[in-house]
């Protein structure tokens, strides 16, 4: 996804110090015509859970074709898309054409720079998915860039609660995607009105509500809201007269300030420059390539500041 941070998520610190319900903030896109984008991270109160520093939730719609987005790059990250209604086309830069259906992963290792097309294809579902991306540390941020789509994913069904990860380890379940720090992410449905979410006490969390409301240890939560759950927790209680329905995102907290700008992440403001350089001048380390949108979107103009990771 192409993406603009504005000033305000530039600036954002992790001031969450206890459990905390964050509302989403709603972006329009040019690239998803007519479908509302819930952005819960980087939030104004939090910048990151674990190496998770950007989370944005769309649908559900049936404007299924809604999505059209052209070639723009990343680099210094990697970016999750999962679905849980809808398809998706993803053509990149190492040649990949890979269609993207529900509960399939697809992560992008973005490294030191890769340029991908998304484009959402006809369904008889809803388009509904959230889009997500992971820093990567210092040491690894400048790799080969590289691209992982996995079909199957350990699941589990027990007690009328479907667990699937598709990140890190959860319970007995390993996800084989190749990630850089340590972290998890996880998808719950549940048919019953409870659900012990397992933690670990050195993680942080975030538990997003693509469902109807529940509660999370008696807070409220929304459809589209992401509560926080700091250090130290071994479980926690979700309830719901309803279905539950929820992504599980954690980590051991990420330690290095990073500086997040457009579709970058780097550590200094001339990097961040650099990058933005390249990407506009065609050079061709981030090759062309070929899908059916046709479109180049160029990194817009820089703020009238100096950026400084935080």
């Amino acid at each position: 996804m192409s993406i603009r941070i504005d000033k305000d998520e530039i600036d954002s610190e992790n001031e969450c110090t206890g459990f905390e319900v964050l509302k989403p903030r709603v972006v329009k896109l040019t690239s998803r015509t007519e479908v509302d984008v819930r952005r819960t991270l980087p939030h104004k109160q939090l910048r990151m859970i674990g190496a998770w520093c950007f989370v944005d939730h769309y649908g559900p719609t049936t404007q299924v074709t809604g999505m059209t987005i052209g070639a723009h790059p990343h680099m210094g990250l990697q970016t999750v898309t999962w679905l849980f209604d809808g398809r998706i086309m993803h053509n990149d830069s190492l040649g990949t054409h890979q269609e993207i259906n529900p509960a399939q992963l697809n992560l992008m290792t973005a490294g030191r720079g890769i340029a991908h097309s998304e484009q959402s294809l006809e369904a008889e579902a809803t388009m509904h998915g959230v889009q997500l991306w992971i820093a990567l540390p210092d040491k690894s941020r400048n790799i080969a860039p590289l691209f992982e789509h996995f079909s199957q994913l350990p699941t589990s069904s027990k007690d009328g609660v479907n667990t699937k990860v598709f990140v890190g380890q959860y319970q007995d379940l390993n996800s084989p995607a190749k990630i850089f720090s340590d972290l998890v992410g996880v998808e719950i449905k549940s048919y019953s009105e409870k659900v012990n979410l397992d933690l670990n006490p050195g993680f942080e969390y975030g538990v997003l509500n693509v469902g109807p409301e529940f509660e999370v240890n008696g807070h409220k939560v929304g459809f589209g809201d992401l509560v926080y759950i700091p250090l130290g927790q071994t479980n926690s209680q979700v309830s719901s007269q309803e279905n539950i329905h929820l992504l599980l995102l954690g980590g051991r907290p990420f330690g290095e300030k990073i500086l997040m700008w457009w579709n970058f992440i780097g550590r200094t403001h001339e990097e961040i420059v650099a990058a933005r350089q390249l990407w506009n001048s065609h050079d061709q380390s981030i090759p062309d390539f070929d899908d059916q949108i046709k479109q180049r979107i160029p990194a817009p103009d820089l703020p009238n500041l100096r950026l400084n990771p935080r």
